[in-house]
């Protein structure tokens, strides 16, 4: 492998996620088995990666994003934290902006997150989200069954 650009800036998680799948890896435990192009180390990045927000990311959205972020005034690694974390709220954006205060009112802030919202694609559930909709269904169900008949879930 040659280095063409030494230190060329920081990477998003997508481009990351990206170059491993082109390398072969995958979720498929039987395709793990075959593949010998990466090593293991690599596999664990795409197995973090695979919960995050870069598995349902594009190259043409993260381009669209980087665009219009222009009017924000934002550095690229402002705009790589924000693509990284995909805010859903504006609690979560402004740890990815320095000096927020001084550079970005209310208004401003919420302008930024209607349009991470409307160019990023939502992020995957978090594994604390899945659990709690299945609590809530096994509550739902509890509830439905009578008392005089046991509960055989």
């Amino acid at each position: 492998m040659k280095i063409l650009k030494f230190n060329a800036g920081p990477l998003t998680n997508f481009e990351v996620y990206d170059f491993l799948q082109k390398k072969g890896a995958s979720t498929d435990p039987a395709q793990r088995i075959m593949i010998t192009k990466i090593r293991p180390s690599e596999l664990q990045v795409f197995d973090y990666l695979v919960g995050r927000p870069a598995c349902n990311q594009t190259r043409e959205s993260i381009n669209e994003f980087m665009e219009k972020c222009k009017e924000f005034d934002l550095v690229k690694v402002e705009m790589v934290n924000i693509i990284n974390t995909r805010p859903t709220d504006i609690v979560e954006i402004v740890p990815c902006i320095e000096k927020y205060e001084e550079r970005m009112d209310d208004d401003r802030l919420q302008k930024l997150q209607d349009m991470v919202d409307s160019v990023l694609p939502p992020p995957p559930p978090r594994n604390s989200d899945v659990e709690a909709a299945m609590d809530d269904s096994d509550q739902a169900t509890d509830e439905e069954t009578p008392d005089n008949q046991m509960d055989t879930t």
